[in-house]
């Protein structure tokens, strides 16, 4: 009864002070104290009353600059009146007084819905990205990242960056072996037989690390319910430094000599099919590449993929993809590839997916023409690992080149790969999480040149959103 009791009087007065506000203009003017002016201006938020709320919010920031309370009823009234630059003023400063995470928490909504409402949704989702980083509440962090969700699948401009450090035995894909037949037709001509040459330089493995970024932007110039245009820039860039092994093996290398650079432009249509369960995707795309500083390739590709998702939730999915390369440092050439993947949950709610892939390549240089089959299969646990959601992969590839200068059988490759991936969900900055992988991958060719084995640790960056 006390809590009703007091209740219906904090209502009886919030009645009576809002009888008093509205007074004819003759009627003795009315003094509030600064707690009755806020609550009257959040009221008249709430009655959609947006120009009396920001009177009341200019005069409290005409008693007291610093009342964030004012600012951030300021923000919401200005928004709500499409004076878009005085509310993200007003947000701004209310987020620069916030003294906990509970203020910051509702400052950096505010300044999320005064950006998207004036249509700047890519900045918005930063602020979002803010709120989850000081949610006070697990409720509160649901609440922005599905409002992260909400912009982001309104905002026409999508971005992914990734970021990774990967300390690796192989930077340069070089030999594992000491000594390799190098040109059989050669040797037979100076020597009557083939003649095995020590490999030396960066011919053999060099250790080092591996910087890569990866930047994808998506502009969509046109979307309906079912189908989506896109516009798609991507850009691939990796740098290396040299281990004090590496250097001893080739000492006139540097790092950069193996740096590589890759920029694409392209369009991307995709719309949904098969009553609502199938997804199919085109895309056309063009860019070039460069090697050690200087340019290697340019290309074209075209690619088509469906997907359908089956009753039972899992999916398959079918690539074909064609590619033309214009070779600058390298040789021209013609690829063909299909892929085809199944996913599906299974025992504990473990996710397994598989995939094949069927390669052919043509080309002006008759050693550069190859077959290629490879399988992959990665298991996501559904139970974390030490605190942390654990992916498997095991990769195996065969390639072969009927022709090769090094042998007279041409040249057979056979890659095994295997990886293991933590993703650290409980460790969130920003929205995003740590990841650290694990591989290994041994290449046995018939020919010694080729032979390489790869081990690296790869600290990277992913959105956990």
């Amino acid at each position: 009864m006390p809590t009703l009791r007091t209740g219906a009087i904090r209502a009886l007065a919030c009645l009576s002070m809002l009888a008093a506000l509205a007074l004819p203009l003759r009627a003795a003017p009315v003094e509030l104290a600064p707690d009755q002016l806020r609550l009257a201006a959040l009221m008249a938020l709430r009655t959609g009353d947006a120009p009396r709320a920001l009177r009341f919010s200019e005069a409290l920031l005409g008693r007291n600059p610093a009342d964030r309370t004012a600012l951030m009823l300021r923000s919401r009234a200005a928004r709500d009146l499409g004076q878009f630059a005085l509310a993200k003023t007003s947000a701004r400063a209310a987020w620069r007084l916030s003294a906990d995470d509970a203020q910051k928490y509702a400052s950096s909504l505010l300044m999320a819905q005064a950006l998207s409402s004036d249509g700047h949704r890519t900045r918005a989702q930063w602020w979002l990205r803010r709120a989850v980083q000081h949610a006070p509440t697990e409720a509160a962090e649901r609440k922005a990242i599905g409002d992260f969700r909400y912009v982001r699948a309104r905002n026409p401009w999508s971005t992914q960056l990734s970021f990774s450090v990967t300390p690796e035995s192989n930077i340069n894909n070089g030999s594992s072996a000491r000594s390799s037949i190098l040109n059989y037709k050669l040797s037979e001509l100076l020597f009557g037989q083939p003649v095995e040459y020590a490999l030396g330089g960066t011919a053999r493995a060099l250790s080092g690390v591996e910087y890569a970024l990866g930047v994808t932007t998506r502009y969509r110039f046109a979307e309906t319910e079912a189908r989506a245009h896109d516009l798609i820039l991507t850009a691939d860039l990796r740098s290396y430094t040299l281990s004090g092994e590496a250097k001893s093996i080739a000492p006139t290398a540097k790092g950069s000599d193996f740096a590589f650079a890759t920029y694409t432009l392209g369009y991307g249509h995709r719309g949904l099919n098969l009553k609502g369960r199938g997804e199919y995707r085109v895309v056309l795309d063009g860019g070039q590449s460069w090697y050690g500083g200087a340019e290697y390739a340019r290309f074209a590709r075209v690619s088509a993929g469906q997907s359908y998702r089956l009753a039972s939730g899992d999916r398959i999915n079918l690539r074909l993809a064609g590619e033309r390369q214009f070779g600058i440092a390298t040789s021209d050439s013609d690829t063909l590839r299909a892929d085809l993947s199944y996913t599906t949950r299974i025992r504990n709610g473990a996710t397994l997916w598989t995939g094949a892939t069927l390669a052919a390549s043509q080309s002006p240089t008759a050693a550069d023409e190859y077959r290629e089959i490879a399988l992959r299969t990665q298991l996501t646990l559904a139970k974390p690992v030490v605190g942390a959601t654990l992916q498997m992969g095991l990769w195996a590839r065969n390639r072969s080149y009927d022709v090769s200068p090094h042998s007279p059988d041409g040249r057979q490759e056979d890659r095994v790969q295997a990886d293991l991936t933590l993703i650290f969900d409980k460790i969130d900055y920003y929205g995003f999480n740590p990841t650290m992988q694990l591989s290994a991958s041994r290449t046995d060719s018939n020919i010694a040149l080729y032979d390489a084995n790869r081990m690296g640790v790869n600290f990277g960056i992913q959105s956990a959103f």
